[in-house]
C-alpha cells in the first residue's frame, strides 16, 4: 500500500513546489493584494483559478490521445517542460536582489486573471509537466487525470490565497539585499527539485 502511495505523494510535492515558486500568477496575485486589498484580489484569483483549469483542460484533451498512441511523445513533452523549468529556475536565481511584485493602475478582476493564464507560459509548462509526468495509475488514465486535477486544485487554492494575503498585508518588502537574494536562490532550488523529481519518476516507470 505504501509503495502505491509514494508516486501520489511525489506528485503532490511537485505540485507544491511548482505552484509556490514565483511566476506571473503568484507575483501578480501578491501585487493585486498589495495595491487593491484582499477583497478585490479575490476576484482576480477567481479569474486565475478558472484560467489555470482551462489551460489544464486544454493540455489534457490535446495530449491524451497522442500520449496513449505514441509512448515516446511523453518523453518529448517532459523534455520540453523540463527545459523551460530549468530556464525559469535560472531566471529566478540570477534575478538580483529585488523581488518585484507586479502592480497596476486599475483594479483587475476575473477577466484579467483569465487573460493572464491564457498567455502565461509557466501555466502551460507546469500543466504539461504534471499531467504527462508523475504517472501513478497507468492502467486508468481517467482516474489518474481526475485525481491529479483534484490534487492540483487543493494545493493551488491555499497557495494563491496565501500570496494574496501576503500582498495585502505588506505594501513593500523591507528585506535586506542579502535576504532577498537568498529567497531567490531558495525558489530556484525548489524548481530544480521538481525537475529532479520528474526525471526520477519517469526513469522508474
Amino acid at each position: 500500500m505504501l509503495h502505491k502511495e509514494r508516486p501520489v505523494i511525489t506528485f503532490a510535492i511537485a505540485v507544491l513546489f511548482l505552484i509556490a515558486t514565483p511566476g506571473p500568477g503568484v507575483l501578480s496575485t501578491a501585487g493585486v493584494g498589495a495595491g487593491f486589498g484582499f477583497q478585490v484580489g479575490l476576484r482576480y484569483v477567481v479569474g486565475l483559478f478558472i484560467g489555470t483549469n482551462i489551460v489544464a483542460l486544454g493540455v489534457i484533451t490535446g495530449l491524451a490521445a497522442i500520449v496513449l498512441s505514441v509512448p515516446s511523445v511523453r518523453w518529448v513533452l517532459m523534455g520540453a517542460s523540463v527545459l523551460y523549468l530549468l530556464y525559469l529556475a535560472a531566471r529566478i536565481a540570477f534575478a538580483g536582489s529585488k523581488i518585484a511584485f507586479i502592480t497596476s493602475a486599475t483594479a483587475p478582476g476575473i477577466g484579467a486573471g483569465l487573460l493572464l493564464q491564457a498567455i502565461n507560459p509557466k501555466a502551460y509548462a507546469v500543466n504539461t509537466s504534471l499531467f504527462t509526468g508523475f504517472p501513478y495509475a497507468p492502467d486508468s488514465l481517467l482516474f489518474e487525470t481526475l485525481t491529479k486535477v483534484l490534487i492540483v486544485n487543493l494545493i493551488w487554492i491555499p497557495i494563491h490565497l496565501g500570496w494574496l494575503w501576503a500582498g495585502a498585508s505588506l505594501h513593500r518588502l523591507n528585506l535586506s539585499d542579502t535576504a532577498q537574494r537568498r529567497i531567490n536562490y531558495a525558489m530556484a532550488l525548489a524548481m530544480l527539485a521538481v525537475v529532479a523529481l520528474a526525471l526520477l519518476t519517469s526513469t522508474q516507470q
